[in-house]
């Protein structure tokens, strides 16, 4: 029997229960049958969580192009790899052919060759949704430098933090992006961002706006010229197993973000495994997923996993708001999608519409819907169950994150029976558990606690990029020998898991993790402001929103309160990024603290939650009147 495509609840546990007991030999089965090599493996698995040090698939060798791509071109050379769905609905969607997909790639491969980028090198990407980006990922892979994608939405600060961290040599652009109605001027981002960035000596700009945009000689070059001049032949690099294949940003909960590094064989193994079982894919599909590439979900769940397995994934340029609340359902009645995955923000968005924009369309293809970036609430599930998958098609609440590399816990579709808000039960190969404040393990069912996971996966992140140390402090040095997610969970009377959100000071907010810290920091260098504290609050479209608590200095307390809350925006944008702007700020005396200075957030949680009534003790703190102080001034909010 193969275990690569589960299609009952019986054989899920048998599968499961095969991967916990026999892990080495379970991942062996699969990556021996489902892909090729260039050269096997010495050893499946070997791993120690006190340095932390995981290696899968050891002495292997590989191209994950060559799984992505060439595999495919003797059945399937024909068949649409990409379907580009264009920001404009009048402009026509592009289908791009796995034979097509593998000239580009080469050409694209060629091109970074000539230009310098040699295998181990970084290529910082910062495109928009079009086909470039998944092309140059994918020729990144082939000739073995490391990608690392950086949002299009992204500032400029945030970008060349980026750069410099991994120490890019290269960046790949565009002359600007298309969103909704507007045009974002993408190359001006990289020109400010490159001015504090001295290890970039290339920059290869894709037109795409027609912006009128200035090329730095010597550095800047149009990509269309050089594709001109390019083969659509090359041989792929030859790489090990663990050599990396990524680099991608998370979000700290403190200062940098973290650089989580992929590596190849392993993450090619779990993300087509899981991609397949996730959505029930077969043969003549379309699968669409809307995250950007920018994030985990586009890497693992638009390229890699779909094209592992050689399905039609869907690229999606615009946003779901343009020129109607009804593109989403428009896109899926014009191709015929028959998976759709997509965040509850996204769908607590729409949702507020009414159905006028979802009748319209007819959404009869859809077998499966699935939804990613932060638990989903009980009412938006109810709403995408009924109105866009008419009760018919299940819906898959995957837990997973950038560390991960893939879907952890997830209902199967059509094996696994489903129950609101919950992600129910784990993948095979995935073991997780649930653990006290005190290092015990909760035994059982009808428990809650932090989620861990006590054995290796293929696709876990294996460090963070030039900094070991914060991986092992960040992930395994809170509970012994387990990853610790940072999320809690529960669960329940029957086994099925339930994720609770996040238990440090990362905040989601519309599906992406922002920590708190580096958004502190941005607030703090507004001339007025003295000190702040951010918070979440719960939102009905965004999941959650951030709140601010600012105390100003002196000579921003006489200053138009509209004016500063709206320039204190205006930095988080230029540091952070649109996405991390504070829904609410209150300016206040002070803050509460305990007696060695540390905030105590939780107090400023519970006042932005409205729950004043449940503070804990206060008398503790250093200046326990400002708490009455600080609830006094949120009434207005």
């Amino acid at each position: 029997m193969s275990n690569y495509h589960i299609k009952h609840l019986e054989e899920y546990f048998q599968v499961y229960r095969k991967s916990i007991e026999n892990p080495e030999s379970f991942w062996e089965e699969i990556a021996e049958e489902h892909f090729i090599w260039r050269k096997k493996w010495n050893k499946v698995l070997a791993w120690d969580f006190s340095q932390p040090k995981v290696t899968w698939f050891e002495g292997a060798q590989l191209n994950i192009t060559e799984n992505c791509i060439d595999r495919h071109l003797a059945t399937r050379g024909n068949k649409t790899a990409i379907l580009f769905e264009p920001n404009n609905p009048n402009e026509p969607p592009v289908h791009i052919s796995y034979r097509q997909l593998y000239e580009r790639v080469n050409k694209c491969a060629n091109v970074l060759k000539k230009e310098g980028v040699n295998k181990g090198d970084r290529v910082c990407i910062y495109l928009p949704m079009i086909p470039e980006l998944a092309i140059f990922v994918l020729a990144c892979a082939r000739i073995g430098a490391i990608h690392s994608v950086v949002f299009a939405g992204f500032s400029s600060n945030a970008l060349a933090t980026r750069i410099n961290d991994s120490d890019c040599k290269m960046v790949i652009t565009s002359d600007g992006s298309f969103r909704g109605a507007k045009i974002i001027d993408l190359k001006s981002i990289v020109d400010e961002a490159l001015e504090s960035c001295d290890g970039v000596s290339t920059v290869l700009v894709v037109k795409r706006t027609q912006c009128e945009i200035q090329l730095k000689e010597g550095r800047d070059k149009w990509l269309q010229p050089l594709l001109d001049m390019a083969s659509p032949e090359r041989i792929a690099e030859v790489m090990d197993a663990e050599d990396p294949l990524f680099i991608l940003y998370t979000s700290g909960s403190t200062g940098m973000p973290k650089g989580m590094v992929h590596t190849a064989a392993g993450y090619m193994v779990y993300t087509a495994y899981s991609f397949k079982n996730a959505f029930q894919y077969r043969e003549d599909d379309i699968y669409w997923c809307t995250a950007d590439i920018g994030w985990i979900t586009g890497h693992s769940y638009i390229v890699y996993g779909p094209l592992a397995n050689g399905a039609t994934t869907v690229m999606f340029e615009g946003v779901p708001s343009y020129p109607d609340f009804g593109r989403f359902w428009q896109i899926v009645q014009k191709h015929k999608v028959n998976q759709f995955y997509t965040a509850p923000t996204a769908i607590r968005a729409l949702a507020k519409q009414g159905l006028d924009m979802v009748e319209k369309y007819d959404l009869s293809s859809i077998k499966v819907l699935g939804s990613v970036g932060e638990p989903i609430n009980e009412e938006a599930w109810h709403w995408y169950n009924d109105n866009i998958g008419k009760k018919n098609a299940p819906i898959i609440d995957s837990w997973w994150q950038t560390e991960t590399g893939g879907i952890m816990i997830s209902p199967i579709p059509y094996v696994t029976p489903t129950k609101p808000t919950y992600a129910t039960l784990p993948f095979p190969g995935i073991q997780p558990c649930l653990m006290d404040e005190d290092n015990n393990e909760l035994i059982g069912n009808r428990v809650n606690g932090r989620l861990c996971i006590k054995f290796p996966w293929p696709s876990m992140a294996r460090t963070i990029w030039g900094n070991h140390q914060r991986y092992k402090e960040t992930y395994f040095s809170s509970f012994q020998d387990m990853y610790f997610t940072g999320d809690g969970a529960l669960r329940d009377e029957v086994g099925y898991y339930r994720i609770t959100g996040r238990v440090d000071d990362v905040i989601i907010v519309s599906g992406h993790n922002l920590g708190t810290a580096p958004i502190e920091d941005a607030v703090n260098e507004h001339p007025a402001v003295a000190e702040s504290a951010i918070v979440g609050f719960p939102h009905d479209v965004k999941g959650n929103a951030l709140y601010g608590y600012v105390i100003l200095k002196d000579s921003g307390e006489s200053r138009n309160q509209i004016n500063l809350r709206k320039e204190i925006n205006q930095i988080i944008t230029e540091h952070i990024g649109p996405i991390a702007k504070l829904d609410k700020i209150q300016f206040t005396e002070g803050l509460p603290k305990t007696r060695s200075g540390k905030i105590m957030r939780r107090i400023l949680r519970k006042i932005a939650h409205k729950k004043t009534t449940d503070l804990g003790d206060t008398s503790t703190l250093l200046n326990p009147e400002i708490v009455e102080s600080i609830i006094k001034g949120s009434v207005d909010f």
